[in-house]
């Protein structure tokens, strides 16, 4: 029998955005970060412990935004010393938000496919709820892009919520958050 009195356990798959100049937490991430604050934890910060996972996945070719094929080993390590860069800031964003606002939290990240990273941490950590952000993609996109958020549905040993963002902040391509 679980714990009464410990903290309802909610593991929050976040990324970064997609959109140049865009501040990190995607547009959809962040919605269900709001959402999650506003709906589920209300006025009992202590009730709940937010696990923040970011899943970083690995550049196929290791050029992101090079412009040349020809890289040195310092040249890939600055890249990854860049991504890890990139992904500590966009934690630091909700840690910060939950410290400020007196909600215990923990973030990691890890490497690889999203959606059998995310599945494969809920069955490791056994999170009592798993929140996703979800950019409502329609049918067409769904097929050629994908969805992490139908998967984590399928496949999370754990309840699971998406959350669409709102559409006055949807960007002309959905794809884009």
């Amino acid at each position: 029998m679980a714990d009464s009195s410990a903290p309802t356990r909610v593991m929050m798959a976040v990324n970064e955005s997609s959109l140049k100049g865009y501040p990190h937490p995607s547009i959809s991430c962040r919605t269900a970060f709001d959402w999650t604050l506003s709906k589920l934890v209300r006025s009992n910060p202590s009730g709940f412990q937010f696990l923040f996972l970011h899943v970083q996945v690995p550049d196929e070719d290791g050029f992101d935004d090079m412009d040349s094929i020809y890289a040195s080993p310092e040249d890939f390590h600055q890249m990854k010393q860049r991504d890890k860069i990139r992904g500590l800031h966009l934690l630091e964003y909700f840690v910060n938000q939950c410290h400020q606002l007196g909600i215990k939290c923990e973030a990691w990240i890890r490497h690889g496919d999203p959606k059998e990273v995310i599945c494969s941490e809920v069955k490791r950590v056994q999170p009592d709820l798993l929140v996703v952000g979800s950019r409502g993609l329609g049918p067409f996109q769904r097929v050629f892009v994908g969805t992490v958020s139908e998967f984590c549905v399928k496949h999370a040993e754990c309840p699971v919520i998406t959350i669409k963002r709102k559409v006055t902040e949807a960007p002309q391509d959905p794809v884009d958050d």
